[in-house]
């Protein structure tokens, strides 16, 4: 397919997403289970599938500041260092949640983990959709993440409406999740951004 059809595509399976439906898509660190983050009930089928403790929260993803602000409380000054050096890409940012992001997404918490991902994918179906995503990885909580639609479970592969292949991805490595409290940095994950990246901001 051309780049038109390809968009054509997208924008179709974007419309499907707003709706509820749920999508395995490639994302910039590994395939993700994807739905509408705004729609209480396909979240909760995401955590069904993937047989998810319903107390571990999902990251949010989004395309951008705008859609950024509609879902979470102004950015201090050291969020916005971070967001302008790291995004779109590999961080992952909590912060604290407005009620549109509903107690089943972040596990009861009043925060919830948001990245602006830096796959071409990932944003068009969000950008189309107009409404965040969420998109843990495409497996059963507790195995490993995978870079192949091939190596996800069948049992997943049966459950979902749609799903983007787009060859093996190139690295596994997860998102670096950070918070910002009391203006110091904690770093609560280790992903693909080191902690010495950190020091230079």
């Amino acid at each position: 397919m051309n780049k038109t059809e390809v968009n054509k595509v997208l924008k179709k399976l974007a419309y499907e997403i707003r709706l509820g439906k749920i999508a395995i898509l490639p994302t910039s660190t590994i395939y993700g289970i994807c739905t509408n983050a705004l729609n209480e009930e396909s979240v909760r089928k995401i955590y069904e599938i993937k047989r998810r403790n319903n107390e571990k929260p999902l990251i949010v993803l989004v395309n951008g500041i705008k859609m950024l602000n509609k879902i979470t409380y102004r950015l201090n000054r050291l969020e916005e260092k971070l967001v302008n050096k790291f995004w779109p890409g590999p961080l992952t940012l909590v912060l604290k949640k407005k009620k549109c992001i509903s107690n089943v997404v972040t596990g009861g918490k009043d925060t919830v983990g948001v990245r602006w991902d830096g796959n071409y994918i990932i944003n068009e179906i969000i950008s189309n959709a107009k409404v965040p995503i969420v998109a843990p990885s495409a497996n059963i909580s507790g195995n490993c993440n995978v870079d192949s639609i091939e190596k996800i479970e069948t049992e997943i592969k049966e459950k979902v409406d749609y799903i983007v292949n787009v060859g093996k991805l190139n690295d596994l490595k997860e998102s670096t999740l950070v918070q910002v409290q009391n203006d110091n940095l904690k770093i609560l994950r280790e992903g693909k951004i080191k902690k010495e990246e950190f020091e230079q901001l």
